[in-house]
């Protein structure tokens, strides 16, 4: 591997001391400020540290108590802390049985330092004492997107500009981890408990702990390790392990399709066409009902923008990976007034509906892009097809752990 690629996963662990300065000299980033006031630095006052001392997040936190508990993720439970300064925060506590060793906790602190978008929560700081590791964060009075979006009497509070809004925002976020960001960073595990909202109900996507590093030239890579969650997860992934920045893409189609029809993408007490929403969202295209998948709470939708989202849902879910739209064109899509948007192939319904969770399991390497499209040779892309995906992924050789991240920073319930 180049020296350059390489740096993109090695750092030199020494201490682990954020420092940033804007234009003007002051402090840049989510809060910056609350980490100064938590420890400066000796020289200068617009330098800080990200360690927090352990004694002051259990003061901030009524020692880590019950009573403070926001919810358990994959990794450790999360808790809601008040700081000296009156910043709520929240502490995100490592599980002990997590395989991270300080050294790997250090060097992913620093990769999040790097990841920087108003769509994404940001780092605060954190904590490695006594065999504790802890990341923290800002709180978010309003909570994740599914308390609200599947609450029968809070959905109300998302009219239809608010749902758009945070689909708007979901794009941004993941246009800047697929293209923009140091680092190119698959999520593999986009869903609505995975969006915290601010309070302006602006999404920030949260919980990279599956996330999933790659180098600039690589378009995808075959892994033994499938993370995710049940519902969410593209089939070529689940059942093959092919993971390429279309996973995120067709877990954000099942998202926008939620986001429309407030509903989660699948309900057992129900009939059985509708149990799956991909599946049924499909079928109602298909006989031109699509408006039917609307949220009965939305009182006046705009049916245009809807119509738009419901198709662009089902864009990303396609069956032939190649032909699912990436995020910049999503991005194009939603930022045009003239974008045609053409219709859609098949969606991929097959390996969706076993007990995938957000946990790692066994899966299989074997497939290649040629086989996760085999069934569809003849089929061209609308979007254009793309020319990388039969290539040897260039990350055949980094071990696993080493190319991802393995943070998570969920607040709600696990697999929810």
């Amino acid at each position: 591997m180049p020296a350059v690629a390489r740096s993109s996963w090695t750092w030199a662990c020494g201490c682990c001391v954020g420092t940033r300065r804007n234009k003007s000299g002051g402090e840049a980033g989510g809060g910056g400020g609350a980490g100064a006031s938590w420890r400066a630095a000796e020289e200068g006052g617009d330098e800080w540290s990200l360690f927090i001392d352990l004694p002051v997040l259990e003061a901030a936190t009524d020692g880590f108590s019950d009573d403070n508990l926001l919810g358990r993720g994959g990794f450790g439970p999360v808790y809601k802390g008040v700081m000296p300064d009156g910043q709520q925060i929240a502490v995100k506590k490592l599980s002990l049985g997590s395989r991270q060793g300080v050294r790997e906790f250090l060097n992913e602190v620093r990769l999040l330092l790097k990841v920087q978008h108003r769509n994404l929560v940001s780092l605060l700081g954190c904590c490695a004492s006594s065999g504790h590791k802890m990341l923290v964060y800002p709180y978010f009075p309003n909570g994740s997107l599914d308390h609200i979006l599947f609450n029968r009497k809070r959905s109300v509070e998302l009219d239809w500009p608010k749902r758009y809004q945070i689909i708007i925002g979901l794009v941004r976020g993941l246009l800047y981890l697929h293209e923009e960001s140091p680092v190119k960073i698959i999520h593999r595990d986009i869903k609505a408990s995975n969006v915290l909202l601010d309070e302006q109900l602006s999404p920030k996507i949260a919980d990279f702990g599956m996330a999933r590093l790659f180098l600039e030239d690589a378009s995808h890579v075959n892994t033994f390790r499938i993370s995710g969650t049940y519902g969410y997860m593209a089939p070529e992934y689940a059942m093959n392990g092919y993971l390429s920045t279309k996973t995120d893409v067709f877990s954000f189609g099942i998202l926008v399709l939620e986001i429309v029809s407030g509903r989660k993408n699948i309900v057992r007490h129900v009939e059985d066409e509708k149990t799956d929403l991909l599946n049924y969202t499909w079928k109602l295209f298909e006989e031109g009902r699509s408006l039917e998948i609307l949220d009965p709470s939305l009182s006046n939708p705009e049916t245009e923008q809807a119509m738009l989202c419901i198709q662009l849902g089902l864009l990303c879910c396609q069956a032939v990976v190649s032909d699912r739209p990436d995020m910049h064109n999503v991005h194009l899509i939603l930022s045009s007034d003239s974008f045609t948007l053409p219709k859609p192939g098949k969606p991929a319904i097959h390996g969706r509906t076993g007990r995938w969770i957000t946990t790692t399991a066994s899966g299989s390497a074997s497939a290649s892009a040629t086989g996760a499209s085999s069934s569809n040779a003849n089929t061209t892309s609308t979007f254009g097809t793309d020319t990388n995906t039969t290539r040897a992924s260039v990350l055949a050789n980094v071990p696993e752990d080493e190319s991802r991240n393995s943070i998570s920073i969920s607040f709600t319930t696990e697999g929810r």
